[in-house]
């Protein structure tokens, strides 16, 4: 068969974005998701091909360790020694210590959101467990909720000047957390979204990834003493509730190390990410 010059620059053309194809997507993937840890360290994140982690702001002190100069020049330098980028700061010592009581939070929130637009980390966990724990969807606590809402609120703007989002992570449902987020009012304050917490709790996880949106800061990843895609989460439908709502951002790992190893587990974990939203 004769093919004309135009036809076949066309076809040739046509075939050689097909073969590119797969090379786009996957850059594309990796445009959208960037997969950090909070178990594990700058060093070791590397070498699990991690693109950053999630960092502790310390133990409850008047001065957070991460409002320290000395600790910030040291992860600078971890930062530009790896390539590495710090995802997220995560404020753990608010389960043991909560927003919602201790005298030193409003302070805390200030350290941390000052450490974390000096580092360039984007989100900041705000943790509600344990003993600083909101409830559920069934037992709301609601004086925690009212003193954590006027706390949050009057650190947002802080916040919102730094470029810096605060996160808050708990066990509510997303319907009360976006009571909780209109109340405060401000887009400087989301969700820190753990798919492996919620699901525990009985939570459909993608129907609450649609109804929340762009009002997720950040997902956490996990799924019990399992790898992922190994336990009892189903993370395809997670994905594609993800894909649907544009999510572009980090999935911090918070998984288990089955093996003992931090670092090949982590790893392991990082390509059953990358693996996951290339075939979406």
């Amino acid at each position: 068969m004769n093919m004309s010059r135009r036809t076949f620059l066309s076809t040739t053309a046509a075939l050689a974005g097909a073969a590119m194809a797969p090379r786009l997507f996957a850059a594309d993937a990796d445009k959208r998701i960037r997969v950090s840890s909070c178990t594990i360290g700058m060093d070791g994140a590397k070498k699990a091909g991690l693109d950053g982690i999630e960092v502790n702001v310390g133990g409850a002190a008047d001065t957070l360790n991460i409002a320290r100069q000395q600790t910030r020049d040291d992860l600078k330098a971890q930062m530009r020694s790896t390539g590495l980028a710090i995802s997220s700061f995560m404020m753990g010592l608010l389960n043991s210590y909560p927003l919602a009581t201790d005298p030193r939070g409003p302070a805390w929130l200030e350290q941390s959101i000052d450490a974390a637009r000096d580092l360039g980390a984007q989100v900041i966990l705000v943790a509600f467990f344990g003993k600083g724990s909101l409830g559920n969807a069934k037992n709301p606590k609601k004086p925690e909720i009212d003193a954590v809402v006027e706390r949050v609120k009057a650190a947002a703007p802080r916040a919102k000047d730094a470029g810096v989002i605060l996160g808050l992570e708990n066990t509510l449902s997303a319907q009360q957390n976006a009571e909780i987020l209109d109340r405060i009012a401000n887009p400087a304050v989301k969700i820190y979204y753990d798919v492996g917490n919620l699901t525990g709790q009985g939570y459909d996880v993608p129907a609450e990834v649609r109804f929340l949106k762009d009002r997720i800061a950040i997902f956490h990843f996990k799924d019990g003493r399992d790898y992922l895609g190994e336990g009892r989460i189903k993370f395809e439908p997670i994905r594609d509730a993800m894909l649907e709502i544009n999510y572009k951002g980090w999935i911090v790992l918070e998984a288990s190390h089955p093996s003992g190893n931090a670092v090949a587990d982590n790893k392991r974990n990082a390509e059953f990410i990358r693996k996951l939203f290339m075939v979406a």
